[in-house]
């Protein structure tokens, strides 16, 4: 038997099911080793010595990496199918070295999607683990690592703010500089005026007045250039011409993020975490398909197999008439289109087809990538524009009429499209003037510019340079965390700690607040890539840098102290103040190390109204969990420890006897249970016996339609 390592557990079902019972596929579930915290300053990382890193096996992975390697032993071969990307080519190196593996030797797959052709086709051309691709991972690893913890040290012993990153606070600067523009602008007033001319009223808007641009800053200009228009205005020019409308080149990780929030309000991990299950595989007819391609991708470019058998499709479903040609975007900063666009990988597998199969979320993801997709390999829409533009006493009106004359690509993708509606004006061809029959005029005001949103903030990145398609979803989801920013529907909006976080790190690190500066190490990781670049002279480069603004920092940066709360130490009399931890703020002694008092929170109980513990008899009360979730438990915890969900529909009297005996002990018998994850089949006999299995119908539409595995958005 050949052992294949993939990252995710989904993947195995899909991967397993094409090469067949020869082939055991398992997952390592992602990274199975981190730096560790040991050494000086905790980094895992000696700076005095080329940076030698310092590797353990995370704590949650120790189990996974223990059947591995009883798997490992077993095989007659380990072929290793991370994801094809640096993190993907790191963990491959990682399960190497852990699984003693020769890394110049073992094979390597690499697929750009999940499909029996391109596993087959990985499989019967495998390559070793690329050494410069893990270098280059390794390098930025050690500079977010030196970073996020001296740089978190310093930012948490001064400002109280929780962490700081490479990415992540240049990005935090985007967002608080466009705060800046908000509180800085002045709205300033203008109008504007429409002619309705002729008996047709025919609608028009002043544009300009001698030969340029008009401006009506006040009532009063309205007023003047009113008094002097003519009662007829001259046709200047009536013209027809032809607008085409190129479709979009298919989706990067950035653009399909941007799209998804603009067309659905999905945020950006929502996004990335859909796009994972199209990616991974969903089961369709009994066979399990990968339906779109690796979605972590910067490129723009389509394989020329797939456009050779997306042509005659095209021609097929549509004409001929509506084949075009590929097209591409232009090249992002930093693009190292390594994979493909992301697309589908079988355009016979339409979204109506597995509209079934997928949850609502998913569907409506997967026809997006799909009409994106088909689209770029179409003709152009063109539409017919006829202008009119009135002239009298110098001042120019202009009227506008569209009409669809060949729809193109719109065909599949207008539902995702704004088109105005076909509008036409009257032949004038053979008229000379037209009489102003009536003029309306409004005012406005200037706007500020709006906030960012995350997708336009995933844009910026993107064209600044900064991150990766892996790392845009992650950097958004920690500004939220580290309560830099509040989302409110998509919006991103710095907080006072925010704001006071950028104000330090600009006055202090302004190198490494630079995006430019942030644009170039991400080329230079890219450097190390292609081998054109030494891991230890950036390392090294880097941190001396670094460490120089870092000593002045903590020399100079002003420590914010905390906040009195008006309250003596019980235990040494000096006062306590407000701290702050991840799990919330406390009340604490200003006298800490030398004084570790916190007052506890005097806590509020609430009891559940006309409810009682079931086992007990005691009164039941409201908690609230961990993860924040609220759930009724036994007030005579902890001898009672009975806990009741308020969400979960009230159990039924289960008829254990006629239930099914279970496989696995054959004492206990299968029963309906219930867990915050959702209800299982599970043996009666629990905890002695443990055996699960999945409730697989579907109870209802309502179902189908809630996105799998307990995302939320």
């Amino acid at each position: 038997m050949k052992l294949v390592i993939v990252e995710s557990p989904t993947k195995c079902k899909t991967i397993g099911q094409y090469l067949g019972p020869s082939y055991k596929v398992m997952a390592s579930v992602g990274h199975i080793r981190d730096l560790s915290t040991s050494g000086p300053g905790g980094l895992g990382v000696d700076v005095n010595n080329n940076f030698k890193p310092t590797y353990i096996v995370s704590k949650d992975k120790t189990e996974i990496v223990k059947e591995l390697k009883k798997y490992a032993t077993r095989s007659e071969k380990v072929i290793l199918a991370t994801d094809p990307d640096r993190e993907g080519e790191a963990i491959a190196w990682h399960l190497a070295e852990v699984l003693k593996l020769d890394v110049a030797n073992t094979d390597r797959l690499e697929f750009h999607e999940i499909t029996k052709p391109a596993i087959m086709r990985a499989l019967e051309n495998p390559r070793t683990i690329d050494m410069n691709l893990v270098a280059s991972q390794e390098t930025r690893r050690i500079m977010d690592r030196i970073t996020g913890f001296k740089l978190s040290h310093l930012l948490q012993k001064k400002i109280h703010s929780r962490s700081a990153g490479r990415v992540q606070s240049v990005t935090l600067k985007f967002i608080v500089d466009r705060e800046k523009e908000i509180d800085d602008f002045t709205a300033e007033e203008y109008w504007t005026i429409e002619g309705y001319f002729s008996e047709q009223k025919i609608k028009a808007d002043l544009v300009s007045y001698k030969d340029k641009p008009i401006k009506l800053k006040t009532e009063e200009d309205v007023k003047k250039a009113i008094s002097e228009f003519p009662k007829d205005f001259k046709i200047e020019s009536f013209s027809s011409d032809k607008k085409s409308k190129e479709p979009r080149p298919p989706f990067t990780t950035s653009t399909l993020q941007q799209e998804a929030f603009n067309q659905f309000h999905y945020s950006t991990k929502k996004t990335s975490l859909l796009a994972q299950h199209l990616y991974e595989g969903q089961e369709i007819n009994g066979e399990m398909h990968g339906l779109i391609t690796y979605m972590r991708t910067d490129s723009t470019r389509l394989s020329p197999e797939f456009i050779a058998d997306a042509v005659p499709f095209i021609e097929k479903k549509w004409g001929a008439q509506y084949c075009g040609t590929a097209h591409r975007g232009k090249n992002s900063k930093n693009m190292q289109d390594a994979h493909e666009a992301i697309r589908p990988t079988d355009l016979n597998i339409t979204p109506e087809i597995v509209k079934n199969n997928l949850s609502k979320d998913e569907y409506n993801l997967y026809r997006l990538i799909y009409a994106r997709t088909v689209a770029s390999l179409m003709k152009a829409r063109i539409d017919n524009i006829t202008t009119l533009k009135l002239r009298g006493n110098d001042y120019v009106f202009k009227a506008e009429a569209s009409s669809l004359e060949f729809d193109g690509y719109d065909v599949i993708y207008k539902e995702f499209e704004t088109n105005t509606k076909d509008s036409f004006l009257p032949n004038l061809s053979s008229t000379e003037s037209l009489s102003l029959i009536e003029e309306k005029h409004e005012q406005h005001f200037t706007k500020a510019p709006s906030r960012y949103t995350e997708a336009r903030i995933v844009k910026l990145m993107e064209e600044k340079g900064i991150g990766r398609p892996s790392t845009y979803a992650a950097t958004i989801s920690t500004l939220s965390l580290r309560e830099y920013v509040t989302i409110e529907k998509g919006t991103l909006t710095p907080t006072e700690q925010g704001k006071l976080t950028i104000k330090e790190l600009v006055k202090y690190f302004p190198t490494f607040m630079d995006p430019s500066y942030t644009a170039e190490m991400e080329t230079r990781l890219d450097s190390i890539v292609a081998g054109d670049f030494s891991r230890n002279e950036l390392l090294h480069g880097f941190y001396d840098d670094f460490s120089k603004q870092l000593e002045n920092a903590d020399e100079k940066m002003e420590k914010i102290a905390p906040v009195e709360t008006g309250e003596i130490c019980p235990q040494c009399g000096k006062p306590l103040v407000i701290r702050h931890s991840r799990y919330g703020d406390f009340e604490a002694c200003s006298g800490y190390p030398e004084c570790n008092y916190i007052k506890k929170k005097e806590k509020v109980v609430e009891y559940v109204e006309n409810k009682v513990c079931p086992e007990c008899g005691s009164p039941l009360v409201k908690r609230i969990s961990k993860s924040g979730k609220t759930f009724y438990g036994c007030s005579n915890f902890p001898k009672c420890k009975y806990i009741e969900n308020p969400d979960q529909p009230k159990e039924e009297k289960v008829d254990i006897e006629n239930a099914p005996i279970c496989p696995k002990c054959g004492v206990g018998h299968l029963i309906i249970r219930h867990s915050r994850f959702g209800s299982f089949i599970g043996c009666s006999n629990y905890p002695k016996c443990k055996y699960t299995e999945k409730i697989v119908a579907v109870k209802d539409e309502e179902q189908k339609n809630t996105t799998k595995n307990g995302e939320k958005e």
